[in-house]
């Protein structure tokens, strides 16, 4: 039997992508996506509704990408404070806004 290199596991992974310190670290980020993740299922749908919106309509597609998904962004800097890794997360939001700006500054060339 000859025996190959073990493939690194998914939170070593995870740390190497993220370029984080520790497994503790990459569990911590993980709990914060949790999180983030369970509080936009809860208050998502209050939102929509108070708007009166259908489900699955054009204005629902709407409001969920111009209220929901900000306030996803705004809840995951909120948990990463509370669970020590707003640098982490605060890093990532602002190449997703290098992101976007990129993307509307190459369309005015």
């Amino acid at each position: 039997m000859s025996t190959s290199p073990q493939k690194p596991g998914f939170l070593k992974r995870l740390q190497t992508k993220w370029k984080l310190d520790s497994l503790f670290q990459v569990v911590m980020v993980l709990i914060v996506f949790a999180c983030t993740g369970f509080t936009i299922l809860f208050i998502k749908n209050p939102i929509l509704d108070f708007f009166g919106v259908e489900k699955g309509g054009f204005v629902n597609t709407l409001l969920y990408l111009l209220l929901v998904l900000p306030l996803y962004q705004i809840f995951l800097l909120i948990y990463g404070f509370i669970f020590g890794q707003f640098r982490f997360f605060w890093e990532k939001e602002k190449q997703i806004m290098r992101r976007i700006i990129g993307i509307f500054s190459k369309k005015k060339s």
